[in-house]
């Protein structure tokens, strides 16, 4: 789908090669018809402003939304495990299912980075992409209120992923999601100590029990308890390996 590889470029860092693959992205969005009329128009003023803004003062807005605030992070594992150990397991286990579907992340970034989420769901055939959006998606509606709160134009992208979803998240989901802190994004000594926390570690050497699709529905919607172990999906496609560049001005889009 696509569809969702547009989406993952449109929350990635801004970069000039984002500005310029604007008019692409807005084409496919139309043409693949995943979306409709209506959530093209939501997705219209973002894709306007990535595209005439200064790309200086696209990115400083982005930092400021997504980096300084942690209850707009766009990590998934932070908005249900915050500090917990858990989340170390949790990667171990994001990692391992996208390593046994053969997607490569080739760049030092956490496996739970939303844009590289939806990479990965990308890749995977329409059913089982919107399946698996169906196991963040109360975190995807959190993000969408909160954005909505702030009034910024990045919410559309979160409330059409809660769409393309399969199912909707059940009213108990939404008790694993941290409370929305409020945070300053220009105190930064307040958000300094909020960021202090405990090395999260994942990959060759961390534990990999209880791996799969269905363990990690688990632990997005039940934080607080360990997830048991199931199968991990069998639908593997060919290996594909996927760049996310670190976020600094020379970064591009991470679809192509």
């Amino acid at each position: 789908m696509k569809t969702l590889k547009a989406l993952s470029a449109l929350l990635a860092y801004p970069s000039p090669e984002l500005q310029q693959a604007i008019p692409d992205i807005r084409d496919l969005l139309a043409s693949e018809g995943v979306l409709d009329t209506r959530a093209r128009n939501a997705l219209a003023p973002l894709l306007e402003r990535l595209a005439s803004t200064d790309i200086y003062e696209a990115q400083e807005a982005y930092i400021l939304l997504f980096d300084r605030s942690r209850s707009l992070s766009l990590h998934l594992f932070e908005h249900v495990h915050g500090e917990s150990r858990d989340r170390g397991q949790a990667m171990v286990d994001l990692l391992t299912l996208y390593e046994e579907a053969g997607f490569t992340i080739a760049a030092n970034e956490l496996p739970d980075f939303v844009p590289l989420f939806l990479e990965y769901c990308a890749t995977r055939p329409s059913a089982e992409a919107c399946g698996l959006l169906s196991q963040p998606a109360h975190i995807f509606v959190s993000l969408a209120e909160r954005l909505q709160k702030r009034e910024s134009d990045y919410a559309p992208i979160f409330s059409i992923l809660v769409a393309l979803a399969s199912e909707k998240p059940q009213a108990e989901a939404f008790e694993a999601i941290l409370p929305d802190g409020e945070e300053d994004p220009n105190d930064l000594e307040a958000l300094d100590a909020i960021w202090e926390e405990e090395e999260v570690l994942f990959g060759p050497g961390a534990a990999n029990e209880d791996c799969g699709v269905d363990s990690l529905a688990a632990k997005l919607r039940q934080a607080r308890r360990p997830a048991p172990g199931l199968e991990t999906p069998q639908m593997l496609g060919p290996r594909t390996e996927i760049v996310h560049r670190q976020r600094n001005p020379s970064a591009g889009p991470t679809a192509r």
